[in-house]
């Protein structure tokens, strides 16, 4: 867009943007959508300390949160896999503990039966 292109706001019935203040009929009017951003572009990376109007901003800002969900997805995930893997190890030490219970109650039980025999 060229630098002397009159910006024209969809919010204020197509009369020029104000941006963040100018003076209409004498008194100093400001844009409620004209907001200052400070941050990294989701794109470039490059640093970003500017003004814009809110809808300029919008598709900028809808690029970063996607981006934050992807990576909070991939965490979510992450910590999931991890869990899969605490519980079927939890899983095995419980079975192995069970067969482990088994084996001593059938010793005893043997036990026991020898020293019937020996009586």
């Amino acid at each position: 867009m060229a630098k002397d292109a009159k910006i024209i706001c969809p919010l204020m019935g197509g009369e020029e943007c104000i941006e963040d203040g100018s003076i209409r009929n004498g008194e100093l009017v400001s844009c409620r959508f004209w907001v200052y951003v400070h941050g990294k572009n989701p794109q470039t990376g490059e640093d970003i300390r500017n003004g814009d109007c809110a809808m300029a901003w919008t598709p900028i800002l809808m690029i970063e949160n996607s981006k934050i969900n992807r990576e909070t997805g991939a965490a979510v995930e992450s910590f999931r896999n991890e869990m899969v893997k605490a519980n079927k190890s939890s899983q095995q030490l419980l079975l192995e503990t069970s067969k482990l219970k088994t084996n001593t109650n059938n010793c005893l039980e043997f036990t026991n039966e020898i020293s019937n025999y020996t009586e």
